[in-house]
């Protein structure tokens, strides 16, 4: 009997099925598909806005003290549209779908899905501030050790993170390095036996982990010097500072004497410094520097909506970064999936075409166009997303930095 030609739709639903199952970090983040561009297609540019949790402050005693609700929101922009194109005769579209998915869907796919996670990930930059890590006396950095990790839960949890659901995305090297470190703990025998057979940690402390090969690598600035804040009673997300003395490359994370974090919640001090994130590179000279989350303090002593810091920073307090300059280090991640968002939507599908298709599932909208090209027998076909992503809830999220080399 002879082979029948695969069809682009089955092609199309193999391709978002792949994409779906490939990658550990876009598995576990929020993916959302929005159905408002399907009739027409959705084009470059287009812009999702999405509501935030509201914050409130409690009072005390029977009075009421009615509060505005002072709601936020952010934008996550279609902004994004990634493909991989492959071209293959007739002959080749007789082969089972099994043997197509192997041979050239599936190497397709990973490289797109791997892209585009990667391009996520480096949202991590300029986004999350929370950091921890395995420092010796010196700054330098050393192995994690299940301390580290348990630093990372506490974080999320004081930060106001929900308590299940949490995740830990880690390099290939840094999943090696905890493997063996936390092999020799009072874990449950089926536990360790899996890592054994898996050569990975699967379910420990609170967190479901996953390897992924997409963890970026960050280099910090060459910051030299003693760097100060100019100006008393800063809020906002701009630091006004004394000149620099050496740049700082956007994902520097860095502290100011006296602004201790304060438990989303409650308000109340934690006792230890805030740490913000770096959100452009400031250069040498540069007297002011671009921060997250916004320094946001008590009024009068009082407690604020969306309050982040226990005071404002006061003139000449010191700007302390938390690495080393000049230095590399992997940026591996503890997060909930409600901290980042990924958004698709329906890409038009073009006329006159030799075949087009689209397919949606678990939030994901892919679309496959395929055209002959007569000169050469050769059907020309396109895999395309339109994607768009926010770090809807960077506070959800901790970065645990580990050594760049071996």
């Amino acid at each position: 009997m002879a082979n029948s030609l695969l069809t682009i739709n089955m092609i199309t639903r193999e391709a978002v099925r792949l994409w779906v199952n490939t990658n550990s970090f876009l598995q576990h983040i929020d993916t959302q598909y929005d159905d408002q561009f399907a009739v027409t297609g959705a084009k470059i540019g287009q812009s999702l806005r999405i509501r935030l949790p509201n914050d409130y402050t409690v009072r005390s005693g029977p009075v009421a003290q009615p509060q505005d609700t002072a709601e936020t929101n952010t934008t996550l922009t279609l902004a994004t549209q990634k493909g991989v194109d492959v071209s293959f005769n007739s002959v080749e579209r007789t082969m089972s779908l099994d043997d197509y998915s192997k041979r050239i869907l599936a190497p397709a796919v990973n490289t797109l899905v791997g892209s585009v996670a990667a391009d996520i990930m480096n949202g991590v930059e300029g986004g999350v501030s929370n950091l921890v890590g395995n420092f010796d006396a010196g700054g330098n950095l050393l192995r994690p050790t299940l301390d580290t990790w348990l630093q990372a839960k506490a974080l999320l949890s004081i930060r106001s993170a929900p308590t299940d659901n949490r995740k830990f995305i880690l390099d290939p090297i840094t999943m090696a390095r905890t493997v063996q470190n936390l092999s020799g703990l009072l874990n449950p025998a089926t536990e360790i036996s899996e890592q054994f057979r898996r050569g990975e940690v699967y379910n420990a402390i609170g967190f479901d982990w996953f390897e992924d090969q997409t963890i970026l690598k960050h280099t910090t600035g060459a910051y030299t010097g003693t760097m100060t804040i100019n100006g008393a009673n800063q809020t906002g997300t701009t630091l006004v500072t004394n000149a620099l003395g050496g740049p700082l490359a956007q994902g520097d994370i860095i502290t100011i004497a006296g602004v201790n974090a304060v438990n989303r919640i409650t308000k109340a001090s934690t006792g230890s410094l805030q740490q913000f994130v770096v959100t452009a590179a400031a250069a040498t000279g540069a007297t002011s520097i671009s921060i997250y989350p916004a320094i946001v303090p008590p009024s009068g002593g009082a407690p604020v909506q969306y309050q982040t810091v226990t005071a404002s920073p006061a003139n000449s307090a010191a700007i302390l970064p938390l690495t080393l300059a000049s230095s590399v280090y992997r940026k591996n991640i503890a997060f909930i999936p409600d901290a980042v968002t990924m958004a698709t939507a329906d890409l038009e599908l073009p006329k006159n075409m030799q075949e087009v298709a689209r397919e949606r599932m678990d939030g994901v909208s892919l679309r496959m166009v395929t055209g002959f090209d007569i000169k050469s027998d050769q059907f020309i076909t396109r895999l395309d997303v339109l994607y768009g992503y926010v770090w809807t809830r960077p506070e959800w999220a901790v970065v645990e930095i580990g050594r760049a080399h071996v």
